[in-house]
């Protein structure tokens, strides 16, 4: 049986998903959408897909197994609740949203549904995890360094806190999500950011987020973190999480996990890519043949709130509770 996805939204994380999904078995693109026809049109073309701008009327059309939602973060809601209000599997592309409330009001639509979820957090899928995780729970991390050094993104959008969420929300989220899952949940964050006072080149606009971010994060577990985040670059130089326990550290990213004893140094790289892993559970879940991916809705959701407490703590200069340090506050 063909698994027929509907991909809403046409961009370039759209089309690196297209790609992917055709190399799977058994798998079909039928239905692209985008509020930009020339985009559905030319992504469609590339698929064997029919094009539409409306994401209701590519879900209706014909019949579709599950859905991607390939949108900036500013668009998320309409996509989502329309394959909701179908009850078909969703894949949501991260960061969940611009803003928070519109991310918890979709995990409450999520529960409710009761749909297979997967979502764009495909760190969580290198193959490497397993040992980290292994050896971690031999010696419980005290201590991670989290970092995405990078360029900013040509999209007009992403300049605009109230349309990417900024630099913490729509990149860093990925080196976030990789620190709750290996250190657990952070309880309070402290957060600053700057944003350089020059333009030499007087022709880009600079928006209205941070150019550099660093946070402090205190998890329940006892462990500590710093993450630093920075759109100044030329070119993307360092986008990892190095975790520290007792006579061991760990350096996790995209390429792999580096693990230093302080006698040896060994390199493991991902035997399958992670971008690949993530689409490939998913399509199982929609099969029936897993029983959920690494990256639920719930879970991205969590980590997308510690994203959006960075970025306030930053905003505002004061330190945010989460969690069970709520709790003990009240």
């Amino acid at each position: 049986m063909t698994t027929r996805i509907a991909l809403l939204g046409a961009g370039g994380v759209a089309r690196r998903h297209a790609e992917v999904l055709h190399g799977l078995d058994d798998v079909q693109v039928v239905a692209v959408s985008d509020p930009v026809r020339s985009a559905a049109e030319a992504l469609a073309a590339e698929c064997g897909a029919t094009a539409f701008t409306d994401a209701g009327a590519a879900l209706d059309a014909q019949p579709v197994d599950a859905a991607y939602v390939c949108v900036p973060p500013f668009a998320h809601g309409e996509p989502e609740r329309a394959v909701l209000a179908r009850g078909l599997p969703m894949f949501v592309e991260k960061p969940v949203a611009a803003d928070l409330a519109t991310g918890e009001e979709l995990a409450a639509l999520v529960a409710d549904a009761r749909v297979a979820t997967g979502t764009g957090y495909h760190w969580r899928c290198l193959d490497v995890l397993p040992e980290a995780q292994d050896l971690l729970a031999a010696s419980p991390p005290l201590l991670a360094a989290g970092y995405w050094l990078d360029k900013r993104p040509p999209v007009p959008w992403w300049s605009r806190a109230d349309r990417s969420g900024g630099q913490v929300v729509e990149q860093l989220t990925h080196v976030i999500d990789l620190a709750r899952l290996l250190l657990g949940e952070a309880v309070e964050v402290y957060a600053a950011g700057a944003r350089r006072a020059d333009d030499p080149g007087g022709d880009v606009d600079r928006g209205d987020i941070d150019d550099v971010t660093v946070a402090t994060l205190r998890f329940g577990s006892g462990a500590v973190a710093t993450l630093t985040a920075t759109s100044l670059l030329r070119a993307k130089r360092r986008a990892a999480l190095d975790v520290t326990s007792p006579g061991l550290v760990l350096e996790l990213s995209e390429a792999g996990l580096v693990v230093d004893d302080g006698e040896t140094r060994r390199e493991r790289r991902p035997t399958e890519d992670p971008k690949v892993a993530v689409d490939r559970e998913f399509v199982e879940v929609v099969r029936g043949e897993r029983e959920r991916t690494s990256a639920p809705y719930a879970e991205a959701l969590e980590s997308h709130r510690l994203a959006c407490a960075v970025t306030e703590s930053a905003r505002t200069g004061v330190p945010v509770l989460l969690g069970s340090a709520v709790e003990a506050a009240r």
